[in-house]
């Protein structure tokens, strides 16, 4: 039955390679078994994508007068000989040695060096009997893919693979810390050769046909940590042992692989991926195994300085709106959020357990209390299957060095009692994780409800903070006022308590709760344009909604689930209330109006919207162009008048000392802060805004666009130039009618006067807009 499977494996491999197949399809014809060897060549070729690359050695003229080229050839003499062929063969695999080799130093502009693994990685090929040309490719293709940058003591790839270990094994690790064996001591070769300098060819040439066909340079990462952990009694029994005799057992543990172990190695390997988290890998293996420099070496080079394995914002948040089934092995966080007290409680994500890091010195007994807490939770939570539980831990700081000291040292202790899968969210909150929120927002409503867990939690969590005014999460007099009023906007995911939806209910939904009908409103005279979207609420839930734009507001009708066509009017906001549009780059569609007034030289949020609109361009500029219509309608306002000196012989272009601007008058609470209108304008607004054409007005497109390129180059030409003071102005704060405000002191002879007018006159409503 055994022989019959591999015959039709064999030929289903054979039609395969006939029909110009992918590596996925062989892969699963193979289901993850060795290759027939008399297939091997055409599937590496296949795997490795260099079927049909050419003869590549046509372009090598022969010529052996490398720097190094000794030693290249005695270094190729020494393997062939310590090898079982007849000595013609010797002298053949020499040639094609010193050949492929020669050549690849010259055509890559790379240096060889003794030991760097490449003649090991030659040898499985040659025992292909391939013809010298389409060895070279198998050789180049699996050096680029597969052999990590790095391989070199105390190189990048020996942190990432110490990470690893800790993660999986923190004992293990700290034991071999303590005995001062670094990675790069005993599976240098390992990667260097992908195995290949310390397994036996019949065991490399299986592990090669599994590797391949996967098609992940990062696999070699877990193949490692196999081989390590699966040793891991032998080693901490070796605590009496020399370090040398230490380093020379774990570098040949390779050697006592067979064959037929080869498929159970490769699948613990797997087991071992699916049980890191994802993100680590993703960031990493375009860096270490990249052939060109690249912007995230920065990122390769600061692992050697992480505490513990990294997690991106991005997987975090994804994994705790992912509905993962229990019994799959996965990962699974349990989210610690180590942040003070008063940002945890303006803003988490649901699952998160809050741990104060400061207790560690203030209170060393009650952080044990609450770190008894954290792992009662955690086994609770797994119990219940709850979407709070995992077992991995992972830890979240502010971002600000002064706070994630603390939760630094929380993170040491956990990993100082050889706690198992242990991680920190890179960046922390202040770096990356409120802006990858919106990522779920855009989805679908993140409904993850941890209250039936921290329900069970509160008998566990005990954070007292030394006073007789204890700090709760969730407090009665949440429920009193607007959201956000003075406070700086916070964008977050949050749960409901069942008795706290006033908390994070809008003000409008409570004065204006009247059913109207969509179609009506849409087709009223006053609304310029209506756009549908969905509305965002601070807990995550989005809602089916219209947006509608007219000449003095904007309107937002929450759809009606049970009664179709009708809604519910939930924003009603006068376009003079918005002083801020802001939209996410990454994620252009979630736009966020914001609504305050200025106080002092502050500008004071009191609440704000937030929704998800398809056509966020056009809806922008549509509201922008309303915004600044509505303004020049009211007699107070604040208007942009151009004036030239009476001397000016020119009435189109600016010259040297014009003095361009004037502000005719400014009524207070009215527009944005003056001071800040200076500095956005001259340092960052006006060249931006040229970068941003989408968010124009849509008037002004008409006029402008057209040249656009030369325009608004020429424009920011003069806006580089543009002064920050103010002249004949009492108030430094505030302009007043008839101040000359802005002076161009250099200028393009090319400019047209009308063109550079036409923007300045926008320049007051996009002042309001943040991108």
């Amino acid at each position: 039955m055994a022989l019959e499977e591999d015959d039709n494996t064999i030929l289903d491999l054979e039609t395969a390679l006939l029909d110009d197949c992918s590596a996925d399809i062989l892969y699963g014809i193979s289901k993850g078994k060795n290759i027939p060897e008399c297939l091997r060549a055409e599937v590496w070729q296949v795997c490795l994508d260099v079927q049909d690359k050419g003869n590549q050695l046509v372009l090598f003229n022969e010529i052996f007068d490398l720097p190094e080229q000794n030693l290249l050839r005695d270094d190729c003499q020494k393997v062939v000989a310590n090898l079982g062929n007849e000595d013609e063969d010797k002298v053949s695999v020499v040639s094609d040695l010193e050949s492929i080799l020669t050549f690849y130093c010259k055509s890559n502009g790379v240096q060889y060096e003794q030991g760097n693994g490449w003649i090991e990685i030659l040898l499985p090929l040659i025992s292909l009997k391939l013809p010298r040309s389409d060895t070279y490719n198998l050789f180049e293709a699996i050096k680029h893919r597969y052999i990590p940058r790095g391989c070199k003591k105390n190189g990048v790839v020996f942190h990432v693979f110490q990470l690893l270990l800790l993660y999986h094994d923190p004992e293990l690790c700290s034991f071999l810390d303590t005995m001062r064996i670094s990675p790069d001591l005993y599976c240098l070769s390992w990667f260097q050769s992908l195995f290949a300098a310390t397994c036996g060819l019949p065991v490399g040439l299986c592990m090669w046909d599994l590797y391949f066909q996967k098609a992940d340079p990062f696999f070699v990462f877990f193949l490692a940590l196999v081989m390590i952990v699966n040793a891991r009694e032998q080693i901490l029994s070796m605590k009496n042992d020399s370090k040398q005799t230490i380093v020379d057992t774990l570098s040949a543990m390779p050697c006592a692989l067979e064959a037929d172990d080869v498929t159970d190695f490769c699948s613990l390997a797997q087991y071992y991926d699916l049980k890191t988290p994802s993100s680590f890998k993703e960031t990493l293996v375009d860096t270490l195994f990249s052939t060109m420099m690249t912007e995230e070496d920065t990122r390769a080079a600061s692992i050697s300085q992480a505490l513990c394995l990294p997690v991106t914002a991005h997987e975090l948040v994804s994994n705790a709106a992912a509905d993962q089934d229990p019994a799959t092995e996965c990962v699974r966080f349990f989210l610690v959020d180590c942040r003070p007290a008063d940002q945890y409680n303006a803003g988490h994500l649901p699952t998160a357990f809050h741990l104060d890091c400061n207790l560690m010195l203030q209170e060393p007994a009650a952080f044990l209390t609450a770190v008894q807490g954290l792992l009662s939770a955690q086994r609770q939570a797994l119990a219940a299957r709850s979407a709070a539980g995992g077992e991995h831990l992972c830890f979240l700081g502010s971002g600000r060095v002064e706070e994630d000291q603390y939760t630094h040292m929380v993170v040491a202790s956990f990993l100082q009692k050889h706690t198992h899968y242990v991680g920190m969210v890179s960046g922390g909150y202040k770096g990356k994780y409120r802006d990858l929120l919106s990522t779920v927002l855009q989805g679908a409503a993140m409904k993850l409800k941890s209250a039936e867990v921290k329900g069970k939690l509160f008998d566990y969590i005990v954070n007292p903070t030394g006073s007789s005014n204890t700090e709760r999460h969730v407090s009665s007099s949440d429920k009193l006022g607007k959201r956000y009023r003075s406070l700086a906007p916070v964008f977050s995911i949050d749960d409901d308590q069942e008795g706290d939806s006033a908390s994070v209910a809008s003000p409008e939904e409570d004065e204006h709760q009247e059913v109207v009908s969509i179609s009506t409103w849409l087709n009223k005279p006053e609304v310029v344009k209506s756009f549908k979207c969905h509305e965002v609420k601070v807990n995550g839930y989005m809602y089916d909604s219209h947006l509608l734009v007219t000449d003095s507001h904007v309107y937002v009708l929450r759809d009606l689930p049970g009664k179709r066509g009708f809604a519910h009017i939930v924003v009603r906001r006068p376009l003079s209330a918005i002083v801020k549009i802001t939209s996410k780059k990454k994620h252009p569609e979630l736009i966020t109006f914001k609504y305050g007034v200025p106080e002092g030289e502050e500008l004071v949020i009191s609440d704000m919207d937030r929704f998800l609109i398809p056509e966020a361009s056009k809806a922008t500029g549509i509201i922008s162009q309303q915004i600044l219509k509505h303004l020049k309608s009211k007699e107070v306002s604040c208007v942009a008048r151009f004036t030239l000196p009476p001397d000016s012989s020119d009435k189109m272009k600016p010259r040297s000392g014009d003095w361009a601007v004037t502000i005719d008058f400014l009524q207070d609470n009215h527009f944005v802060q003056w001071q800040q209108c200076k500095l956005s304008l001259a340092s960052s607004a006006l060249p931006r805004f040229f970068r941003s054409p989408s968010l124009l007005p849509m008037e002004m497109d008409d006029d402008w666009s057209k040249k656009q390129t030369r325009d608004s180059r020429d424009v920011m030409e003069v806006v580089s130039h543009v002064s920050h003071s103010l002249l004949k102005s009492s108030d430094r704060k505030k302009p007043r009618s008839g101040d000359w405000a802005f002076q161009i002191s250099k200028y393009n002879s090319n400019i047209d006067f009308k063109n550079y007018r036409t923007v300045i006159d926008y320049i007051f409503i996009f002042l309001r807009m943040d991108i």
